[in-house]
């Protein structure tokens, strides 16, 4: 399927998504559609057991592209922050593990896509802020819920409110990365880690990422419960069984992803 402001690869089991925009691949109607659109793709693609999302040139993006929006009316932003809401949530919603390989810069709606993946793998030269402060407005596509909930309320308002821009090494600190690599090995890092978690069974990643993110939402007397449902669903299938044969048998499993 072809997209104009994507580039999709698959390596293996990998997916490689990239934002292809450059040089700072800032975010318009387009781009969110086609977002959305791939990971519509790759969710119905079984060979993809992990999606790596980057982006071409200097950045992983500078967030919404101003000169697109400047002048709307309310009625038109808002049909932008909805679909923008869309596209996030499809990639937050992705079944299979997902890691932001963040090449350069991540403002604003950048950095919101990355607080979307499962995990912040970031070049030693990136930065990140949510900036739209200065701008004399806020952030409309998860900025506000998701970084506190990432990194505590106090040091996100610290970020939202001055409209700062941090480094590699202090988002790090903050919690806000997970992985602070040098420019010249991110992609290298990331896809070793991203083909690492590949060779895992494709019903447990799923049932674990099931587990983690919609446990969080409940009390954990519910979560628990919840939890032995997801695992019930992986001791079931095809690869559970396999998986726990082999163990007794003293081999290594061959997983079908079933």
């Amino acid at each position: 399927m072809a997209y104009e402001t994507l580039q999709i690869e698959r390596r293996e089991k990998v997916a490689l998504v990239t934002l292809n925009r450059p040089p700072y691949n800032p975010l318009n109607p387009k781009l969110y559609r086609e977002l959305l659109r791939a990971c519509e793709e790759l969710e119905r693609d079984r060979g993809v057991k992990v999606v790596v999302f980057t982006g071409a040139g200097k950045a992983f993006s500078t967030g919404l592209d101003v000169k697109e929006v400047e002048g709307k009316s309310s009625v038109e932003m808002r049909e932008i922050v909805d679909l923008a809401r869309l596209a996030y949530c499809g990639v937050e919603g992705l079944s299979r593990p997902t890691i932001a390989a963040i090449n350069g810069m991540a403002l604003g709606g950048g950095l919101e896509l990355a607080l979307c993946c499962d995990f912040r793998f970031a070049s030693e030269e990136a930065t990140f802020g949510q900036p739209e402060i200065n701008l004399g407005i806020t952030p409309g596509g998860g900025g506000t819920q998701r970084l506190p909930r990432l990194i505590g309320p106090s040091k996100a308002k610290e970020l939202l409110f001055t409209g700062e821009t941090i480094g590699a090494q202090r988002a790090l600190e903050l919690g806000l990365v997970d992985r602070a690599f040098p420019s010249g090995e991110l992609m290298e890092q990331t896809m070793a880690f991203a083909q690492k978690m590949a060779q895992k069974p494709l019903v447990a990643l799923q049932a674990l990422k099931t587990a983690v993110e919609r446990g969080l939402e409940m009390s954990l007397d519910a979560a628990l419960v919840f939890e032995g449902e997801c695992f019930l669903i992986a001791y079931t299938s095809e690869d559970g069984r396999e998986g726990l044969r082999a163990f007794t048998e003293r081999r290594k499993p061959d997983f079908k992803d079933r």
